[in-house]
């Protein structure tokens, strides 16, 4: 299924609506879809790189704007609506987990990492922002950076080195912010550590 969900993702690239398109992909990203903007965002700034600078645009508001949908579920109808989505995606446990665990400086760490390396998932921490009452102007701001610099950082390694950094941005780059986002996090539980 998720296969055939990436394909479909990435069709959509060449269609006149990708735009449109990016924006509702980059919007449900942060608060219920399985698959990252990144598929359609890719082709879409490699196929047209004069624009790829607009396109991250357009994936860093929807992406902020489907964050604060995210919050929004999470705040007001976790157990309606946000629970039934972590359970189909059969993320409940690990959220429930999270919940019971993390500080309002821990869900701020997670924002900024879970936006610039899907660590964790973007929807996740969303909609735990939600749960907990994050300040929704902190989340925006927060969001906005993180997300806005994984998007224009993506668009000037398109601009710069085209095509081929397509294989390795596919492959490597998500592992390296990766690497870089849990690098945040151990040193802040060290600080943290250290601190008390």
């Amino acid at each position: 299924m998720l296969r055939r969900l990436y394909d479909w993702t990435m069709s959509l690239a060449a269609r006149k609506s990708a735009e449109i398109w990016l924006a509702v992909i980059a919007f449900v990203e942060s608060s219920i879809f399985l698959v990252p903007a990144d598929v359609l965002f890719l082709p879409m700034a490699l196929a047209r790189p004069e624009r790829s600078y607009r396109y991250a645009l357009v994936a860093t508001v929807a992406s902020v704007l489907g964050g604060i949908a995210g919050w929004a579920l999470g705040f007001y109808a976790y157990e309606t609506v946000a629970r039934p989505v972590l359970e189909f995606y059969g993320k409940l446990d690990a959220f429930e987990q999270m919940k019971a665990y993390v500080t309002y400086e821990w869900i701020l760490l997670l924002l900024v990492t879970s936006g610039l390396a899907h660590l964790p998932p973007i929807k996740i921490v969303t909609i735990l922002s939600g749960v907990i009452h994050v300040n929704l102007g902190l989340f925006i701001v927060s969001a906005i950076i993180a997300r806005g610099a994984r998007f224009l950082f993506l668009a000037w390694l398109l601009r710069r080195y085209g095509e081929p950094i397509r294989d390795f941005i596919e492959k490597r780059l998500g592992q390296i912010v990766g690497i870089g986002a849990a690098t945040v996090i151990v040193l802040y539980v060290g600080y943290r550590s250290f601190a008390h």
